[in-house]
């Protein structure tokens, strides 16, 4: 195809020398392999460690960068821990400066725009630049908003909610096409009016250059990794519960790899339970999680049972996991289960401590060769499914039509 000049706007994109998911990084590195040009634009407060990640001259409100061939524009936005009135003025801190400054950078016109719904403010911005520079605007959907806060417990009623379901399908209308990376999304979208024809799902996936496949070699001792964000919706006082339950199995370990807003409740948890087998070890940078996931036995992905998650699952941390080649516990209520498709590991009932236990027993049981063949089938299935590669071919395969619609 063509090579085009291609825009992500995604508020929380990150490199893989920070800690979290890089899905536009990945997509973006790929498309310059091909010989796209490829912008992203984002802030540099780190969503979950809640601290700024970039050094700003004085009045300074943006970066350029270009990493790894890519070209970077990171916006300085306004600090905020949890999810209150502070996180809203940081999201609309981000929308301001995308649609007054971008235009008056001097850069060079876009083909299509891509605003990631890491919330609707970023997508609305995105939306907004797409008429200034008169091209293709592409709306992807990675959490329905509001529909997921109104699934949490929050009232449909509430202004905020209101104000977002006013924009959401105004957005939705907006889009010359829709990319969701939940696998059924598109129930939820074609709800609101939307025809089934402008929606495409591509889901998150992995770089399987930045996790290699080690050979499974185990030690005399069952170590059980989770990585990623340690929030509710990840309900992991259930894995300090079982490792309570399995405290007088010396052979067994837990480790709890991230950071969260319930990190420290699950230390204290753990303390006050006199627990050593369990360890609680900060987030690592992206680029040093493949050497992290080789040494687990056993790796858990666990998620609270909630409405949330009856459009599907697209986790970048459970495609690490796959890639990583070993067994996996899935323990998530969704109609997706990518584990029980390659027949990697065993699935389980969420928020179920007897499911666990037994599901940790079962593996233990297990010869190695059992544990190699569920690890090489995730590796396998992955490969083939959800590499970066497969999936920037649909991009791809997207934009062509867009372009094609205008012949």
């Amino acid at each position: 195809m063509h090579k085009q000049n291609i825009w992500f706007i995604n508020h929380h994109a990150l490199t893989p020398d920070m800690s979290g998911g890089t899905r536009h990084y990945d997509f973006a590195k790929e498309f310059v392999k091909r010989g796209h040009k490829v912008t992203i634009i984002a802030a540099s407060f780190h969503y979950a460690k809640f601290e700024e990640m970039k050094v700003y001259e004085e009045n300074q409100n943006y970066l350029l960068e270009n990493i790894d061939g890519i070209d970077f524009i990171w916006f300085k936005t306004p600090a905020y821990v949890g999810n209150g009135v502070a996180r809203v003025k940081n999201m609309l801190s981000f929308m301001y400066q995308l649609i007054n400054t971008i235009p008056k950078l001097n850069l060079d016109k876009p083909d299509v725009i891509l605003g990631s719904s890491v919330h609707l403010f970023a997508v609305y911005g995105a939306y907004r630049l797409s008429k200034v520079y008169n091209t293709k605007f592409i709306m992807e959907v990675r959490d329905l908003w509001p529909q997921t806060l109104i699934d949490m417990g929050i009232s449909k009623w509430h202004p905020f909610i209101v104000l977002l379901g006013f924009l959401e399908k105004y957005l939705y209308k907006k889009a010359d096409i829709i990319v969701t990376n939940l696998p059924e999304a598109h129930r939820y979208i074609v709800g609101l009016g939307i025809d089934k024809k402008n929606i495409e799902w591509i889901s998150n996936g992995v770089d399987l250059n930045n996790v290699q496949y080690k050979e499974y070699l185990p030690s005399k001792t069952l170590t059980i990794i989770y990585t990623g964000a340690i929030g509710i919706a990840n309900n992991l006082g259930l894995l300090v519960d079982v490792a309570k339950k399995l405290e007088a199995r010396k052979e067994i370990e837990f480790q709890i790899v991230g950071n969260g807003p319930q990190k420290m409740e699950l230390i204290k948890k753990a303390k006050t339970m006199h627990l050593s087998n369990i360890e609680f070890i900060d987030a690592v940078p992206k680029n040093e999680i493949s050497s992290l996931l080789a040494k687990a036995d056993i790796l858990y992905f666990n998620l609270k049972d909630s409405p949330v998650f009856k459009y599907g699952i697209s986790s970048n941390k459970l495609f690490d996991y796959m890639a990583a080649g070993r067994v996996v516990i899935f323990s998530a209520s969704s109609p997706n289960n990518p584990i029980k498709e390659a027949k990697g590991g065993f699935s389980i009932p969420p928020e179920s401590l007897v499911d666990l236990e037994k599901a940790i027993e079962d593996i233990y049981k297990l010869s190695i060769g059992e544990r190699k063949i569920m690890g090489e089938n995730n590796r396998r299935y992955v490969e083939k499914n959800y590499s970066i590669n497969v999936l920037v071919d649909k991009f791809e395969q997207i934009i062509k039509k867009l372009k094609e619609a205008d012949v």
